[in-house]
């Protein structure tokens, strides 16, 4: 489908807003733990470009803006990066002390995710026509189209 992906970016999530992220739009987005690729996400799922065009003038953001800033709040809820982040990068580099004060309720663990997403990653997006084109330039990215698959979510 792609051939060659465009992506716009990247930007640190240390920066989050960004103003060149579109408050409406369907798109892909990629992101990088320092230099290397650990995810590629979509969002506008469903959505079509009359769905789309209507959002705009609303006054509320749809899409990628919404995606990106739940992975920049570092909140696990209802964020599936958010759990692989905190599965797979942050839990195994904390120490006993901190997994007691977690346990406790004296540190939080999202805000620990919050700390390693603001302070290692970026990430670069590419907007696409409707939430179908998304899904399928999402799958490509997936199978390796940036040159390798993302280390958390892979095809």
């Amino acid at each position: 489908m792609t051939g060659q992906v465009e992506l716009t970016g990247p930007f640190p999530f240390r920066d989050w807003p960004v103003r060149q992220v579109p408050p409406v739009a369907a798109g892909v987005y990629a992101i990088w733990d320092d230099d290397r690729l650990i995810y590629v996400g979509m969002s506008g799922r469903g959505r079509s470009r009359e769905e789309l065009a209507d959002a705009e003038g609303s006054g509320r953001r749809v899409g990628l803006w919404t995606r990106l800033n739940s992975h920049a709040s570092g909140r696990r809820s209802g964020d599936q990066f958010c759990v692989y982040v905190a599965d797979r990068l942050v839990l195994g580099s904390l120490a006993p002390s901190e997994i007691g004060l977690i346990a406790a309720g004296d540190l939080r663990l999202d805000d620990l995710i919050r700390a390693r997403v603001r302070d290692h990653m970026s990430f670069s997006f590419a907007i696409t026509a409707d939430g179908q084109s998304a899904t399928q330039l999402e799958q490509e990215l997936r199978r390796g189209a940036l040159g390798s698959p993302p280390l958390l979510n892979p095809a």
